[in-house]
């Protein structure tokens, strides 16, 4: 059994990082920047691939999609719903403001036929192949 040396701050400490994130999020100040993160599922189906981001309560006039030298960028904005007149907040999680995410894309895909939809806030982006890239069969022949 191993012995642990005393600290009689430890628990104070520990009791101050939860205040201050218990009142961090009650006023609605914004965390790390790793919190804004949209996720994203990025898969291959077929000939294309497929990106999938989770963007739930945005709506689609607050989604931006660009694709500009081979990096694919998606901004969102999360706006409050009503007016803000009471701000008495005991536990804020919803997140509001401006974040986005960015990918570096295969040299593979044809940027310039790429389709998107929204739906449900899930922002699903179809990035078909070029077609010089797709893998051809070849004929084997005999001797």
């Amino acid at each position: 059994m191993a012995t642990q040396r005393w600290s009689p701050f430890a628990d104070v400490r520990r009791l101050d990082d939860v205040f201050n994130r218990f009142w961090r999020g009650a006023n609605g100040l914004q965390e790390t920047s790793e919190a804004w993160s949209i996720p994203l599922d990025v898969r291959r189906t077929g000939d294309d691939v497929l990106v999938k981001a989770s963007l739930p309560g945005v709506q689609k006039d607050k989604v931006d999609v660009t694709i500009e030298d081979g990096v694919l960028t998606i901004r969102a904005e999360l706006s409050e719903e009503g007016e803000r007149e009471d701000t008495g907040y005991l536990l804020k999680e919803r997140r509001v403001g401006s974040f986005y995410r960015a990918v570096r894309l295969p040299e593979t895909v044809d940027s310039e036929k790429a389709a998107s939809t929204y739906s449900d806030g899930v922002l699903t982006i179809t990035l078909p192949k070029l077609e010089e890239k797709k893998a051809r069969k070849l004929a084997i022949s005999s001797t």
